[in-house]
Order: structure tokens, then C-alpha cells, then sequence
């Protein structure tokens, strides 16, 4: 591997640290993404059964606020619910897009390193194409510098490559996920404001 990297030459650091920095976010994305931390299934209609039974007290917000972003969503509602319908709605819509910020967090870096990998790959088969016009003299072409700068060119041109793809595709994936999650959040939302406000049974 060492071999690889010096064969690649000074450029391949840089692509090694993106590929590092992808590599770290799309893991605390996948972690932060899970549906049970974002969207838990059945929380609506246990809010709704405790809202029913026990009304709204300061430990039940407190407890939504900690339990998922559901819940933060919820629990703004709660807060409001002896308000009107759309000082409520008006309330959740806030915490949800507080909720949509924190979930599309760390999603534009890797969307750029998705789309600079490849031209950090770029700039290193330049260095390499440098390297091997530099290599030829008045008295000839030096083979040894000459196989350095092709190594250069075609190591950085595919150690961008890479990257690049699998970072694509894990932020089409975190990006399509954060959006279906918003909606489901918006939708659950209207329904805990119309079943609370007795406009649903």
C-alpha cells in the first residue's frame, strides 16, 4: 500500500485525506440516519393515547424533546396545544425545519468531496503529465522519470475516481433518505394537530 502511495506521488495526500473525511461522514451519517432516532414507528399513536389519558404535562414534553426528532416535532406542538390550531401548526413547522437542519447535516461536505474527488484526481494526472514532459531532455527521455510521471497521473486519476463514486452514492442516499423522513415527519405532524384539536378520531 505504501508502495502505491509513493508510486502515486505527493498528490494522492490529498485524495487520502478526502477519502478519509467520506469515510467518517458517511458513517456518523448512517448512525444519525436510523429510522428509530428520526422517525420511530408508533410514536404517533402513543403520544395520542397518553395525550388522552393524562392531558399534557412538562415531563411528557420533555421526555418527546429527547426521544427523536418525532418527538421534538411533537413536543413543540404539545407545548402550544391549548392555542390555537395555527399557532400549533405554526410552532411544529418551526422545530421541523430546526429537525431538517440537523438532518441534512455534514450532507454538503460529502456532496463536495463527491464532486471535487474527481478533479483532485485531475490535478494529480497533471502533476503526473508535468513530470513526464519534464523528463525529456536534450539527450533523451529518462525511462525511470518517465514511468514515475505515468504512475503519478494514473494512480491520482483513479484514486479520485474512487472516492468520488461510492461518496455519490452514499449522498444520494443520505439525501433521498432526510427528505422521505421529512415528509413522514410533516404528515405524522398534521395528524397529532388534527387528532388533538378533535378534528380526527
Amino acid at each position: 500500500m505504501f508502495s502505491i502511495l509513493q508510486a502515486a506521488g505527493w498528490p494522492i495526500y490529498l485524495l487520502l485525506l478526502a477519502s478519509i473525511i467520506s469515510v467518517a461522514l458517511i458513517i456518523e451519517r448512517a448512525v444519525a440516519l436510523r429510522r428509530s432516532k428520526v422517525v420511530p414507528a408508533g410514536l404517533l399513536a402513543s403520544v395520542v393515547t397518553e395525550f388522552r389519558q393524562q392531558g399534557v404535562s412538562d415531563e411528557m414534553v420533555k421526555r418527546l424533546n429527547a426521544h427523536s426528532y418525532l418527538g421534538r416535532v411533537f413536543a413543540a406542538g404539545l407545548r402550544n396545544v391549548r392555542n390555537s390550531r395555527e399557532i400549533m401548526k405554526e410552532a411544529i413547522e418551526e422545530s421541523g425545519r430546526g429537525c431538517a437542519h440537523d438532518l441534512e447535516r455534514f450532507l454538503t461536505s460529502l456532496g463536495t468531496i463527491a464532486s471535487i474527488s474527481p478533479l483532485m484526481g485531475l490535478f494529480g494526472t497533471i502533476v503526473g503529465m508535468i513530470e513526464i514532459f519534464g523528463s525529456t531532455t536534450a539527450g533523451g527521455t529518462n525511462p525511470q522519470q518517465l514511468a514515475h510521471g505515468i504512475s503519478v497521473a494514473l494512480y491520482n486519476t483513479g484514486f479520485g475516481l474512487i472516492i468520488a463514486i461510492p461518496s455519490m452514492i452514499f449522498y444520494r442516499h443520505f439525501r433521498a433518505l432526510v427528505d422521505s423522513f421529512l415528509v413522514e415527519m410533516e404528515l405524522q405532524a398534521v395528524k397529532l394537530v388534527e387528532l388533538v384539536h378533535g378534528e380526527r378520531a
